[in-house]
């Protein structure tokens, strides 16, 4: 029923242990492991598993990644696919839930529960869909300047305690009904590595659903590359400005009317 696609580019073992741990379902079909470093010490780690799938590859970046994947799960027997991040793990039970909702919303293409660190603090995963601002010139401006306008797009101001359809997902948990992709389209590989959750999830919701449902929740050990390595931050913005290019920097009419829907219906003020 459920397929799974994680990208990794020389992860660490113990890392993708405790991720495939979280798997242990009868749900869980088969799971595939992109490797974009092309060790061979992860594709021996992925012999001891026999629902798991080694694919070796050039560093492609991660919508391309999984793209490898989809293209195979779209002609199988998958109801579901989840896109997930190696640093993510959570209760196998998590799946049950997830599938039991879909199941039970047929307009639903992609849900994500609730996100949070390994400390149990909350991560803001679900938000608006974002202005050059929020993404790029954010980076380099005062705290103080920004915060409002952070706790805006990052929607702190709401609880987070009710499920709601939201145009942008952040991609580490990305829970999919397959053969959505068939109408949307996959991920756009001009993205090498950031965006392209936004871009997948917007094209999504334009079709769907997209929905945040917090009944059940995981855990994301997030690193924030782009915040620490120079290299990182240089891809980050490189992708910005692609996404930008494709959907619009100022004049992006579904953004400003997604938003402005999403902020009245979480009665932001």
């Amino acid at each position: 029923m459920i397929t799974v696609s994680i990208v990794t580019y020389k992860t660490d073992v113990k890392e993708l242990t405790k991720c495939l741990q979280s798997l242990k379902s009868p749900l869980v079909l088969k799971i595939y492991i992109v490797d974009n470093s092309n060790e061979k010490y992860i594709q021996d780690f992925c012999l001891n598993y026999a629902n798991v799938e080694y694919i070796s590859s050039e560093n492609v970046g991660y919508g391309t990644g999984h793209n490898q994947v989809l293209r195979k799960v779209l002609s199988s027997s998958s109801i579901y696919h989840l896109v997930l991040n190696s640093d993510v793990y959570f209760d196998p039970k998590v799946l049950e839930q997830l599938v039991e909702y879909m199941n039970e919303n047929l307009d639903v293409a992609q849900v994500q529960p609730n996100i949070i660190y390994p400390d149990g603090k909350m991560q803001y995963t679900c938000r608006l869909l974002p202005t050059p601002v929020n993404l790029i010139f954010r980076r380099f401006l005062p705290k103080k300047m920004i915060s409002r306008m952070d706790d805006r797009y990052l929607l702190k101001f709401n609880d987070h305690r009710q499920a709601i359809d939201i145009p942008y997902h952040q991609g580490s948990f990305m829970f999919f009904r397959t053969d959505c992709f068939n109408k949307v389209g996959l991920f756009d590989e001009r993205f090498f590595m950031y965006l392209e959750d936004i871009d997948i999830t917007r094209r999504m919701h334009k079709y769907y659903r997209t929905m945040f449902w917090p009944e059940v929740t995981i855990v994301h050990a997030h690193r924030a590359a782009s915040y620490k390595n120079r290299k990182m931050l240089k891809i980050h913005i490189q992708n910005a400005i692609k996404y930008f290019n494709k959907w619009g920097w100022i004049f992006d009419c579904e953004r400003k009317l997604w938003n402005r829907n999403l902020l009245k219906e979480l009665h932001y003020k």
